[in-house]
This record gives structure tokens, C-alpha cells and sequence, in this order.
């Protein structure tokens, strides 16, 4: 994905990520090294999952989830893999994730 990305792009991608260890990862490292500048993380503060527009897309799936009252695991898996597929076929729901009022910073 971030190949094609990259690929298309006509300026470097600037990815925000959160503070998880696979972020900072020695590979992560060597591949965003690779890019020669095409590629930049920025990582957001310790303790703000506020500023994760990522969070609003969890808070949308769980919602959704909770109303159906999965009955096992399996049930469980199938109705997140159904929201999160709902939430790819409606890109103006991901959009307004970026309207939340502290991840203003992403536009």
C-alpha cells in the first residue's frame, strides 16, 4: 500500500502513527530510511488517543458491534470484519473521523 503511495505521489507522504513499539521498530526504521525522504513518520504524544482518528473508526465499529450481541467468537469476528467493510464502502463516515475537533491537525 504505501509503495503504490508513494509511487503516485508528487511529494513525500507524511504518516502520523501512535507510539506503539512496531512504530519504532528497527525494520520500520530501515524502511522508511529506504524511501530516500519519500516517506516521514510523525509520531503523536504518549497518552493522547484523542489526537487517533483511528479511535473514532474503533468507536464506530464497536457501536455497531454492541447492538448485535455477538454470541461467540466467531460471531464476534464476522460482524467486526462487516463494519469495518461497511465503513470502506462510506468514505464520507471516515472522512468526518478527521472532523473531530482535536485531530484538526491532520488537515
Amino acid at each position: 500500500f504505501l509503495e503504490q503511495l508513494m509511487f503516485h505521489a508528487p511529494t513525500p507522504i507524511i504518516l502520523v502513527v501512535d507510539g506503539h513499539p512496531i512504530h519504532k521498530a528497527k525494520i520500520v526504521k530501515e524502511y522508511v530510511e529506504s524511501t530516500k525522504g519519500m516517506l516521514e513518520l510523525h509520531y503523536l504524544p504518549p497518552y493522547s488517543p484523542q489526537l487517533n482518528p483511528d479511535e473514532q473508526v474503533w468507536k464506530n465499529v464497536k457501536e455497531r458491534v454492541a447492538k448485535q450481541l455477538p454470541e461467540n467468537k466467531l460471531q464476534l469476528r464476522s460482524l467486526l470484519q462487516q463494519a469495518l467493510e461497511r465503513l470502506q464502502r462510506m468514505p464520507e463516515i471516515v472522512r468526518r473521523f478527521f472532523d473531530h475537533p482535536e485531530c484538526g491537525f491532520v488537515k
